[in-house]
């Protein structure tokens, strides 16, 4: 095909690319990361991290959304839910997807080896790479646990942010990844009972289509008590205090009576709640992460 041909038939628009950016899953990515950058110090980022790393990690979400939909690009034609992307409805041709996620990763290192610092560029590249490629291209099609392992590339944002302050990772670092390397089965799972019909008509094993329904259930129910459990040793190592304590129970409390309620209810009933409640769960989760962190910031500064 000419490019004459191509220019022709493909008029994108910027919503076009803005869609190719995944900007709802982005934007957490980066509220994540902010987490990260804040906990990493008992003062304040300067600006110039707070600005130039969420944009760099930013970008480099953005950059492995694109290379997602350019890679699922056949399996988004066939599902109902990713039907009307820019890929399938024929809005943005294939290869101008391509050398747009390229180009956002590019500026995303140059932006990170700049202004910030060479740790926290590798490991947002790595996590591209292991987005992206790793997960999309193969765990995807080959295994029913691969929202399991494939998880460790979306846990790492706080990790990215707190890197970008300190140049390094610690213990602390480590424990908001495993928060949200955790979180993330029992949140993707329940959308996958939901679309499971997708999923199979695709060709992707996911859990729902691989083990059925009832044991995906059992294993959301199962992760939502390791979750709760997960959440409870921040404080246990005194990373935080009694705040984040209060909400952590509570969010996770509720995040088990609606994995339970999942578990004990028909078919698909409740999955769609249960997933829209895992959103709102993690933003709350760090959210009580930063009230304790700046409370007891405050505390000290008056005792001090």
């Amino acid at each position: 095909m000419s490019i004459l041909a191509i220019s022709d038939r493909y008029v994108p628009s910027w919503r076009h690319y803005f869609t190719l950016c995944k900007p709802k899953v982005v934007l957490l990515i980066v509220f994540t990361a902010v987490v990260g950058m804040l906990l990493a110090t008992e003062s304040f980022p300067s600006w110039q991290v707070l600005v130039f790393g969420n944009l760099g990690i930013g970008l480099a979400a953005a950059s492995g959304a694109a290379i997602n939909h350019w890679v699922d690009q056949r399996i988004d034609a066939v599902m109902e839910r990713t039907q009307a992307r820019p890929l399938p409805t024929g809005g943005i041709h294939p290869m101008a997807a391509l050398v747009f996620a390229l180009v956002l990763c590019m500026l995303s290192m140059v932006i990170l080896l700049v202004f910030i610092n060479v740790l926290t560029a590798l490991l947002t590249l790595l996590s591209v790479i292991g987005y992206a490629v790793i997960y999309t291209v193969y765990l995807k099609r080959s295994t029913p646990h691969n929202i399991v392992l494939g998880g460790a590339a979306g846990a790492a944002p706080p990790v990215l942010g707190w890197a970008a302050v300190t140049g390094s990772v610690n213990m602390d670092a480590l424990l908001l990844f495993l928060i949200i390397f955790v979180w993330t089965p029992p949140h993707f799972w329940a959308l996958a009972i939901r679309r499971r019909d997708d999923y199979a008509k695709a060709g992707v094993p996911m859990l729902p289509v691989t083990h059925g329904i009832a044991f995906t259930k059992g294993q959301i129910f199962l992760y939502s008590l390791l979750l709760l459990v997960v959440t409870l040793v921040p404080f246990v190592v005194n990373m935080t205090g009694e705040i984040y304590l209060a909400g952590a129970l509570g969010l996770g409390i509720m995040f088990v009576y609606h994995a339970w309620k999942l578990y004990r209810g028909k078919a698909d009933e409740h999955a769609m709640k249960t997933f829209a409640y895992s959103i709102f769960y993690l933003n709350g989760i760090f959210a009580f992460l930063l009230l304790d962190h700046y409370a007891r910031d405050f505390v000290r500064t008056l005792m001090a």
